[in-house]
């Protein structure tokens, strides 16, 4: 784990992540929604009340950095651990039962995968409204068919080792087989797929908001930031530079960790047997 550099780096990354969402509970310069027009458009100063400046509503962006930290993060990992728990238990039907659930459960998952991330979170949205529950919901089902699809494909690729065939000699259920073999054998692809698969749906979040489909205002969300930000970049750049780099160093984290768990979990296990 120490010569693994992307897992070290992704945690550090995550880390930082990590410490602004706590402290956004703990302590917060100003109220993210506060808005002040006689301080609108205050240039980043270390030694000022404002240290990353103010918005054109003359709101800190600091505390609005940090608040949207809860969005962000909430979204991401909400929708990704639902995504995931859904994903698993249609590809184990799909896999284990008859051919009539594995042809209707794979074909709606190779129809969801054939749109692309960005544009399926957008047409589920408009269905499910707008919103952190929408957004939740919406990118939860993107990542359905991403873990489904997984989950099947290594039943399927078990299923004929010996340790499977001597559980299912000895008469052990369906739901036996799956919790105590089945589960342990993929858990270190759904741990490497789950930690990749934040990354993408806090990328699809801040899509979302800042196209105005998720986190809406006067609440803080760092693409929603981004989107306020644009008609006033070419005078004041910083109003897009803070909430750019935390998009990057979330995604960025949260890939790099799921690059090293597949070495330390997946390359290395295959190296050994």
């Amino acid at each position: 784990m120490r010569k693994n550099v992307s897992f070290i780096i992704g945690i550090i990354l995550v880390f930082i992540i990590i410490i602004t969402w706590v402290l956004s509970f703990l302590y917060m310069p100003h109220s993210p929604n506060e808005m002040n027009i006689s301080e609108r458009f205050l240039k980043p100063d270390f030694q000022s009340e404002h240290i990353l400046g103010t918005d054109n509503f003359g709101r800190d962006i600091l505390s609005r950095l940090m608040y949207g930290s809860r969005n962000v993060l909430l979204v991401g990992i909400g929708s990704v651990t639902l995504g995931t728990v859904i994903g698993i238990l249609l590809g184990a039907i799909a896999a284990m039962f008859d051919r009539f659930a594995n042809t209707i459960i794979m074909r709606i998952m190779d129809g969801l995968m054939a749109f692309p991330g960005i544009l399926l979170a957008m047409m589920l949205v408009t269905v499910v409204g707008r919103g952190i529950q929408g957004s939740i919901i919406a990118i939860s089902i993107f990542m359905v068919p991403v873990f489904s699809r997984l989950v099947y494909s290594m039943i399927l690729d078990t299923e004929n080792l010996l340790y499977i065939k001597a559980a299912r000699s000895y008469g052990s259920s369906g739901k036996e087989i799956f919790i105590r073999h089945y589960i342990p054998a993929m858990l270190p692809r759904l741990i490497t797929q789950f930690s990749s698969s934040i990354g993408s749906a806090v990328m699809i979040e801040t899509s979302l908001s800042f196209l105005g489909l998720g986190v809406q205002p006067p609440h803080a969300s760092w693409g929603l930031m981004l989107s306020e930000a644009r008609q006033f970049f070419l005078t004041y750049p910083y109003l897009a530079v803070a909430p750019g780099i935390a998009i990057i160093i979330t995604v960025l984290g949260f890939n790099l960790i799921g690059d090293g768990l597949n070495d330390i979990l997946i390359n290395r296990r295959n190296d050994d047997e």
